[in-house]
């Protein structure tokens, strides 16, 4: 599993010119569900995104999304996974497959709304467009 955490102002997605969900000031989540990881492992990257601290208080990242009330917008990204290292094309073979992969995604999304986040999503699968004014910007890689 990856996780491309950014720390975001305001984040809209749209399918086919249409808002499908937007969040104000919180976090854009990539997730990607690689070949092979345990349904567990999305409970471990719900826990830690809800309280991965990233927001300022005082010039130091001591806040999380869960302790200032902020939203999520998961987003499921099986690109994540690709492969690099050989030639110009990426090799998404470590890419779990799609039935599989949606079904942990909405799991980890299920677990991160567990801690009282409000969380919006993109749709799985779908060409989506993501509109988003990064803060600071932060990006983590989780």
């Amino acid at each position: 599993m990856k996780a491309l955490v950014q720390r975001v102002n305001y984040a809209k997605l749209e399918v086919e010119g249409k808002t499908v969900s937007e969040i104000g000031k919180g976090l854009v989540v990539f997730f990607c569900v690689e070949a092979g990881d345990e349904e567990k492992l999305a409970d471990y990257y719900a826990k830690k995104i809800a309280n991965l601290r990233i927001f300022e208080k005082d010039g130091k990242m001591t806040l999380s999304a869960l302790d200032l009330g902020y939203e999520i917008l998961s987003v499921s990204q099986f690109t994540l996974a690709g492969d690099c290292s050989h030639g110009n094309r990426p090799d998404f073979t470590k890419a779990e497959k799609a039935e599989r992969a949606k079904y942990v995604y909405e799991k980890f999304c299920v677990a991160l709304s567990s801690y009282g986040i409000s969380v919006k999503r993109g749709i799985f699968g779908a060409d989506m467009k993501i509109t988003q004014l990064n803060d600071g910007p932060v990006s983590i890689i989780v």
